[in-house]
């Protein structure tokens, strides 16, 4: 990201130079204090490895705090520069057999190019190979007795284990790389297990190559093996697209401020700076559809500013001299002659960013179903197989280490390391069906534990337009008043008026003047003068319920009062009610207006609803109810609601929201069906019970088999196709998700 702090001075030169942490690192304590710095971090594989990165930047001097969150790989170090270089925390990464890079946009992005890139290569070389075993596989699969000749049944296995070769060297390293590290950290994660299956697999089958009439037999496996190999690898493939397209969601949140700003110089002339290069004091001009760069107040100029992805404001702003002006807002009208007052990490959007970076590193309180099983299950798996080989060596020494092996086979994690990936990956693909596409595969376990559905109301359960509610006139024709405001609203630029014009022609107005934050008048062919706009603008007597006002001045005058607001999204109300009919809280929180939230609220016919709320307040708000003990999916759009959606159990943003939004989400909204929202939580329960199947299954095979591979009537050979057929259960069960 372009910048987020300002450097303290002070700081020892080389690898503390302040100018080398001001992109990526905050001072919360003040300058040439303890800093806060944000990392990516590559080559994490599971929820194990946030663990160890912790670990290992926790024993460094000068480090007081460490948080991974696995699901972006985001690392967020609270650390103390004066007593420790930066080449020493990243030395101490990549002691611990990570790759991290400071979290600047450049250098993060090639990071992840080259983890892309070299995941690609892993996977194809595993599914090329992989179909070239299990051809050189087939033969002995179909032939009948006495058919495949001794020395070519035998130049096959050859083949094969030459084929699988670089399969283990090369494609099934992270899994070996991994599990070390786990190993050498004290921690047991789903990478051992599968480590130790795939190598127990590979031995025993090259030992049966080498010497089939020895410990291992006569069976190979090596087709089993590169398949379990490249399904694996294919799950992690879709895992990895999801966490880079979450980062480059977040990086991409930087364009929120323009990327040049048009400065004042007090010659008269102007030069082109970026939003880094601004001074407090500094005059920048900001044209008509340009954001805003900097914090600060109206010089000269008036128009209208859309601020709704900063605040959550349904209507654009007006703004004259002497008006605030937020960082990343939109400025719709003529140009603004600006004074900055905040700028760089100062800045009212910055400060958004920040939040949301701070709630999105904090580490989940509980990892997935599998890593909370690993250590268990391999110490089973390795009790079993010891004692199999033991109790065999007593009774019958020549078959000790095949019925071994037929243990750690049987027992080989296929079934379920496969079965929370193909139940997530199948209900991705259904969600998406639907318009709600997943950025964070896990959000399925997380879904099925929320008790209370948060909505922002702008871009989220409204339209993004305004709509003529109801309107009504003193002493005269209403229809009649309508039409006439129609004609005079198209010549203005303004949202309401646009929403009220509805594509009418404008008509013979003359003496037209449009003035910020009242409205517009005009004079008709007679010369009476008519004006639309804010209703104590145009009456004496302006009516509470009304949004705008038409009529005339003097005696005589005639009123016509509108009512214009925003109109609930189609699917709106029903998707509220099927969220409350499936025993869920419904709430709205919005930065917007309390009336504008209250008559939303109303249409909706939610309860609870919370008004003018800001970045921070809607944070707050969110972790009251956590507190409580309520599980919370929060739906949104704008940049304001960044913070919040990042702290919540589940996040939601809306497909056409704001790019911070978006990037601190765990699913996207595309299809504006807000119904898909029932339905996502609907089918992530049925999720849970399908994934419970295939681990049930797992279980049961593991059950059935292990005990006659530990009698040796199971052989390996009979293990290796119980542990594909294992595997393609879980994968065929899935696919009901798609129904």
């Amino acid at each position: 990201m372009r910048t987020v702090s300002v450097p303290p001075p002070g700081l020892p030169a080389a690898d503390s130079d302040a100018r080398l942490l001001a992109p990526f690192t905050t001072w919360p304590d003040g300058p040439g204090g303890v800093a806060l710095s944000q990392f990516q971090v590559a080559g994490m594989h599971c929820a194990a490895c946030s663990g160890i990165v912790e670990a290992a930047l926790l024993k460094l001097q000068g480090v007081e705090g460490a948080s991974v969150n696995p699901a972006s790989a985001r690392l967020s170090l609270r650390w103390q520069p004066s007593r420790i270089a930066l080449a020493d925390v990243l030395g101490a990464l990549q002691s611990a057999g990570y790759g991290a890079t400071p979290d600047v946009a450049a250098s993060a992005r090639e990071l992840r190019r080259q983890e892309r890139r070299q995941a690609l290569w892993r996977l194809f070389v595993a599914g090329f190979l992989m179909m070239q075993v299990m051809m050189m596989a087939t033969p002995a699969y179909v032939a009948g007795p006495g058919e495949l000749a001794p020395d070519l049944d035998r130049l096959l296995r050859w083949a094969a284990w030459m084929l699988t070769l670089p399969v283990m060297v090369f494609s099934a390293a992270p899994f070996f790389v991994g599990a070390w590290r786990q190993l050498r950290a004290g921690r047991l994660g789903m990478d051992v297990p599968v480590a130790l299956g795939l190598a127990v697999t590979f031995v025993a089958s090259s030992g049966a190559l080498f010497d089939p009439g020895g410990l291992f037999g006569h069976e190979v496996y090596f087709d089993s093996l590169t398949m379990f190999i490249a399904l694996l690898l294919l799950a992690r493939w879709f895992e990895l697209g999801t966490r880079h397209r979450a980062a480059e969601a977040l990086e991409a949140a930087a364009g929120a401020l323009p990327t040049l700003a048009e400065r004042l110089l007090d010659d008269g002339t102007s030069e082109r700076v970026p939003p880094e290069a601004l001074r407090v004091g500094d005059r920048i001009r900001v044209a008509a559809g340009e954001a805003f760069a900097a914090d600060g107040h109206v010089l000269a100029g008036q128009g209208w500013v859309n601020e709704a992805l900063l605040t959550g404001e349904s209507a654009p702003v007006a703004k004259a001299p002497g008006d605030a002006v937020v960082a990343g807002s939109i400025n719709g009208d003529g140009p603004l002659l600006v004074a900055a007052q905040r700028v760089g990490a100062d800045t009212t959007a910055q400060g958004i960013v920040r939040l949301m970076q701070q709630a999105q590193s904090r580490r989940p309180a509980a990892g997935g179903i599998l890593d909370r099983v690993a250590a268990g299950f391999t110490a089973g798996v390795l009790l079993l197989a010891l004692a199999a080989g033991i109790g065999w060596w007593w009774v019958e020494p020549s078959r000790a280490v095949a019925v071994a092996v037929a243990v750690l086979i049987v027992t080989c994690p296929c079934a379920l390391t496969l079965a929370a990936p193909a139940a997530w990956l199948t209900a991705s693909g259904a969600l998406a069906r639907r318009g709600l596409l997943l950025v964070d595969l896990s959000a399925l376990e997380r879904l099925c534990t929320v008790d209370t559905v948060v909505f922002d109301k702008t871009g989220t359960v409204s339209e993004d337009r305004l709509q003529l509610q109801r309107h009504w006139a003193e002493g005269a024709d209403a229809d009649a008043l309508l039409a006439v405001a129609r004609s005079l609203a198209a010549l203005s630029r303004h949202p309401h008026a646009r929403a009220l014009a509805e594509g009418c022609e404008a008509g013979a107005w003359v003496d037209v003047r449009e003035l910020a934050g009242r409205g517009i008048e005009a004079r008709d062919a007679t010369g009476r003068l008519w004006r639309l706009g804010a209703p104590a603008w145009v009456s004496e007597r302006p009516a509470p319920a009304a949004r705008l006002a038409f009529g005339t001045e003097g005696p005589g005058g005639c009123a016509l009062w509108l009512d214009l607001a925003e109109a609930p999204r189609a699917d709106a109300a029903e998707a509220v009610a099927a969220l409350r009919a499936a025993g869920r809280r419904v709430r709205l929180l919005s930065g917007d207006q309390p009336a504008a939230v209250a008559r939303m609220a109303a249409r909706l016919d939610i309860a609870h609803w919370r008004g003018g709320a800001t970045p921070a307040a809607k944070l707050a708000a969110l972790r009251e109810w956590q507190a409580d003990g309520e599980h919370v999916l929060m739906v949104g759009d704008g940049i304001n609601d960044a913070p919040v959606l990042a702290a919540a159990n589940v996040r939601i943003a809306m497909g056409q929201g704001a790019m911070l939004a978006r990037s601190a989400a765990d699913a996207l909204l595309v299809s504006d069906r807000l119904m898909a929202l029932p339905q996502a939580l609907a089918l992530a329960q049925k999720t849970r019970r399908v994934l419970r199947q295939n681990l049930a299954w797992a279980a049961l095979y593991n059950l059935a088999c292990v005990p006659l591979a530990l009698t040796g009537w199971l052989p390996p050979l009979a293990a290796g196709v119980g542990m594909a057929s294992s595997s393609l259960f879980v994968v065929l069960n899935a696919q009901r998700l798609n129904r």
